[in-house]
């Protein structure tokens, strides 16, 4: 009897799964399509240099010895979960480091710490934000900020830092934009991307705007010791005792110890009627478990050790050199202007666009890419409104840097001469 032949059955539809609608509104463009192309690249043989990421020990930036020794002794007693909030010792040196910033009124029970002040800042959103609740945020901002605020249901409004005063805020921008759903301002100072650090009056008038208006202040200080010029920071949170703030710091670029993943949290100001809003940052605190413990070993000795960021950023230092160095080059291509940073590690260049007549800078910094392996990103990544900036990060050494910027000039010639033609 003949063998009858196997039918093979239907293809079933497929349902695709998709990514939950609350990322809808969410990017990350430092680490976005772009870094994609360029870890593509790498994989076929090119050499890119890298200027997206403010990533310093790939750079040869090390950590302290001091840190790195102590954590290596303390490393066989640190398999265990802490008290969710984190280790006692580190978070009395906060403290420490608190009163030395003259914020008042702070103790061990209002320090938090975390994976990096990142995970801190998705913490204090998730505790806070309701559907249809606006957070004010700078722009250009560090893009975390955004996402976190359209990640916890919230509604990021963009206000404008003005390039034409040093990139300081816009207070007036800031009062037109306050609502009755506005909970917050985020203070990101000393500023990533532009390099901005702001002055105590400056300061005292956004403290101003946010008694009037019921607003809670988040302030982002990871660079409050990458100063140049012999500048010096002021904390907002020191400025007023009647409003409350939540302020971010960590051994992230401070210490250069990204990796290390070690971050605070500081509660201060008027706390009084904020209880609801402190016992759901406890209850976040307390689902994560807690913060890895290695990297709370090296708070304590970080603050209180000798501070080898001082000789980084002193006149002559690695990142002062290669501040200036940028700055000079990009001074001398045609049509790109550039505020020179007072803190951090990064700049803002302008390129005008009467003479680069960008409408799509995320594909500039892919062509750039393309032709010149070099890696930067765009503006609008940084919630930029207008697609006639970029963030450079001023880490690689000098010789590498003057060949990055070198390979952007050749670049921004052939654009110019293909847009002229």
């Amino acid at each position: 009897m003949p063998r009858r032949a196997r039918t093979r059955p239907e293809p079933l539809s497929v349902k695709p799964i998709a990514k939950s609608s609350k990322l809808a509104d969410v990017c990350y463009d430092i680490r976005g399509p772009v870094l994609d192309k360029a870890r593509q690249m790498e994989e076929e043989g090119h050499k890119i240099i890298k200027l997206n990421i403010g990533n310093l020990a790939v750079f040869g930036f090390d950590p302290p010895d001091e840190i790195v020794q102590d954590m290596i002794r303390n490393l066989p007693s640190a398999a265990g979960y802490t008290d969710s909030k984190g280790l006692f010792a580190p978070r009395k040196a906060v403290v420490h480091y608190t009163q030395e910033k003259g914020i008042h009124g702070v103790t061990v029970d209002d320090v938090y710490l975390g994976n990096g002040a990142s995970e801190l800042i998705v913490m204090a959103l998730n505790a806070l934000l309701d559907n249809g609740d606006e957070i004010l945020v700078p722009a250009p901002d560090y893009p975390l900020w955004t996402a976190a605020v359209s990640l916890s249901g919230g509604r990021p409004v963009h206000y404008l830092c003005d390039e034409g005063a040093g990139w300081l805020p816009d207070l007036d921008d800031i009062r037109r934009k306050i609502t009755p759903n506005t909970r917050g301002i985020v203070v990101i100072n000393p500023n990533n991307p532009t390099g901005a650090l702001y002055p105590p009056e400056l300061l005292k008038e956004i403290v101003e705007i946010a008694r009037q208006h019921e607003l809670i202040v988040f302030a982002d200080e990871i660079y409050d010791k990458t100063l140049y010029d012999g500048n010096t920071h002021t904390s907002i949170a020191s400025l007023a005792d009647d409003v409350l703030f939540v302020t971010f710091n960590g051994l992230s670029k401070n210490y250069r110890s990204c990796g290390y993943r070690a971050g605070w949290m500081v509660v201060s100001g008027d706390k009084r009627d904020a209880k609801d809003y402190i016992e759901g940052l406890n209850m976040l605190a307390s689902m994560r478990l807690c913060a890895n413990t290695p990297g709370q070993l090296a708070i304590q000795t970080a603050l209180g050790g000798y501070q080898s960021i001082k000789d980084l950023v002193a006149p002559g230092g690695r990142l002062t050199r290669q501040r200036d160095l940028a700055c000079e080059l990009l001074g001398q291509i045609p049509g790109v202007s550039v505020v020179k940073p007072k803190a951090a590690l990064y700049m803002f260049p302008r390129l005008d666009p009467k003479i680069y007549p960008i409408t799509d800078d995320q594909q500039f910094a892919y062509d750039l890419l393309a032709d010149e392996k070099v890696l930067i990103v765009q503006g609008t990544g940084f919630n930029w409104p207008q697609p006639d900036h970029f963030r450079l990060v001023f880490l690689p050494n000098s010789d590498d840097l003057a060949e990055a910027i070198g390979r952007i000039a050749r670049f921004l010639d052939h654009y110019r001469k293909r847009h002229t033609a």
